[in-house]
């Protein structure tokens, strides 16, 4: 068990490092896109940044509103804050690099962030305010919402391998191929979902700054607003990880094999994440908002069905060709 805690720690202190450094790295290429610099000030480039950021937040007064119910008040960002951290665990970053392989990985990682509602939710009726209750009600509709397609899009890919462990989806990608190539529409629906997922633009309507003033968090300051900071953070980076374990062959770089390929193979994962991230900042800086009713219809009218048509296509394909895995979806 005091291992276990301690690989724990081991593997956590990396991914807040990696989240500070998200916030830079965005704020980077926002500033390359739109022409104007980013944080130059702090440190070498910038790279002092993010940690001036987390000590301006921690010093900032805690208000709590005098109406609000103090105890949900003060747990809501602590269970955002735990369910972002906890996923983590079966991600395998190479070959052996996880800490519990669990044989029903991909259950335990969607049940996790289907829990990541109740925060949310809590927040934004525990505030009192109407802006935050109907912000909290807003990203609780939308993370239900893309859910739906997104198991739909797991499931589809749990057909050919024949197992929820996400280390043995890497596997069957490395002897056999990506499935970016084999689910193509799958993976562009998989990334747009990831982003509704996750309230990141162009569906970042909880916040809606015109409307909400930033949504279910807008009663919070200092270290309660930062704990729901990371934990949205930390959801981008981990949403990237599982799309490259599942969709761009995780550590495998194709069939190479090398003396050192298991040691390379966490640097690979971590450059497709790096691109899937830089995916996010993309979308953000290029393209504007959606309205709310746009993105409720997205979601049910179009992501659902094709989704769940993929999935039955897939399901049909497989079953007459004795389990082939090489599907046209």
């Amino acid at each position: 068990m005091f291992l276990f805690v301690v690989k724990y720690i081991i593997l956590i202190i990396p991914i807040l490092l990696a989240v500070a450094f998200l916030t830079l790295l965005e704020r980077k290429i926002l500033g390359g896109i739109q022409r104007r610099k980013g944080p130059n000030i702090v440190g070498i480039w910038g790279l002092l940044q993010p940690f001036a950021d987390a000590l301006k937040l921690i010093i900032k007064e805690t208000v709590i509103p005098s109406t609000a119910n103090k105890l949900l008040f003060f747990c809501a960002p602590i269970i955002t804050f735990t369910l972002s951290l906890i996923s983590w665990v079966v991600v395998p970053f190479g070959y052996g690099f996880v800490l519990v392989d669990l044989n029903i990985g991909l259950l335990y990682v969607f049940a996790v962030s289907s829990l990541g509602v109740y925060g949310i939710v809590i927040a934004g009726w525990s505030s009192n305010s109407r802006y935050a209750f109907l912000g909290g009600l807003r990203s609780s509709a939308q993370m239900i919402s893309y859910e739906v397609s997104i198991g739909l899009i797991l499931m589809s890919i749990i057909l050919p391998v024949g197992s929820l462990n996400l280390t043995d989806i890497v596997i069957f990608q490395e002897n056999c191929v990506w499935f970016i190539f084999l689910y193509f529409p799958s993976f562009i629906l998989f990334m747009i979902s990831m982003l509704a997922e996750t309230n990141r633009p162009p569906f970042d309507l909880p916040e809606a700054e015109a409307e909400l003033v930033s949504g279910y968090n807008v009663e919070y300051s200092s270290a309660g607003f930062a704990l729901f900071f990371i934990g949205e953070y930390a959801n981008i980076i981990f949403m990237s990880c599982l799309c490259v374990t599942l969709f761009l062959g995780g550590w495998s770089f194709f069939s190479l094999q090398c003396l050192w390929y298991n040691f390379f193979g966490v640097f690979i994962f971590v450059f497709k994440v790096l691109f899937i991230l830089f995916f996010f900042v993309w979308v953000r800086a290029s393209f504007p908002r959606y309205r709310y009713d746009q993105l409720m219809r997205l979601g049910w009218k179009v992501f659902l069905p094709l989704s769940f048509s993929l999935f039955l296509f897939n399901s049909v394909f497989l079953y007459l060709f004795s389990g082939l895995p090489l599907v046209l979806f």
